[in-house]
């Protein structure tokens, strides 16, 4: 199974053009089975989506899951899921999260696998509140999960300390600012019984254009064994396990 992390900041572009077509061009290259968007709605009133359904069901493969709240909205909290036509999603679940500025995680269950996305706060101290929120909230069925999104989180060494002896890290590379990436923002997070084959940042040049941030991307397999790391692809930046 592939899956996709991305931050569409509401398809506004490196350009100033808000083009919620151009993101799903970029989703569409990437091709994958699962992907985890931040940033889809917009920020004002019932939180509108970025992203219009109708869009979504005529330019690409996916269906959204069912996170939002509204008919209006894509997400929660800007949290969305698109999941490939064909893959059931049996269970969706949303997830407060603390902070001082309102935030949510959202969760999906795809192939006996769980799904989490969330777009973490800003201050350190808020995100080690919300990685022990998120990771409490796994508790039992950490080995097949999988955390996904924008962590905020501008140390690849530091800041993830909740998930360290639960959860591998894997930081497939700069992925912000997309016109001249410097910082690995976007991260995955997964349990022992995952393991990530092969993991990359797409830096093609519609994606450059499109959001801010740079998608993310990682294959995944299931596996056996008790304990197992990521796996860097050729030339990405190698990361610690937590």
């Amino acid at each position: 199974m592939k899956i996709a992390s991305y931050n569409i900041r509401k398809a506004l572009g490196t350009d100033r053009r808000r083009d919620p077509a151009r993101v799903l061009s970029v989703l569409n290259g990437i091709g994958a089975d699962v992907v985890l968007l931040q940033e889809a709605d917009l920020r004002l009133g019932p939180r509108p989506t970025a992203l219009p359904r109708f869009l979504i069901s005529q330019e690409t493969d996916y269906n959204v899951a069912d996170v939002a709240i509204n008919d209006v909205s894509l997400g929660w909290h800007g949290n969305a899921v698109l999941v490939r036509k064909g893959l059931a999603c049996p269970r969706t679940e949303r997830l407060p999260l603390p902070g001082l500025e309102p935030r949510g995680a959202v969760l999906v269950e795809v192939d006996g696998l769980t799904f989490v996305g969330a777009h973490l706060g800003l201050m350190r101290r808020y995100r080690l509140l919300q990685m022990t929120k998120i990771r409490e909230h796994l508790r039992g069925r950490e080995a097949l999960a999988l955390i996904a999104g924008d962590f905020n989180e501008w140390s690849d060494v530091r800041g993830y300390e909740p998930w360290e002896g639960h959860f591998n890290l894997c930081l497939p590379g700069r992925s912000y600012h997309a016109r001249r990436p410097v910082a690995a923002l976007d991260g995955i997070a997964h349990g022992t019984g995952l393991d990530i084959t092969a993991m990359g940042v797409d830096t093609g040049p519609l994606a450059r254009t499109a959001s801010d941030h740079l998608p993310i991307w990682a294959d995944l397999e299931r596996v056996a064994t008790e304990h197992r790391s990521c796996n860097p692809p050729p030339h990405a930046p190698s990361v610690n396990p937590i």
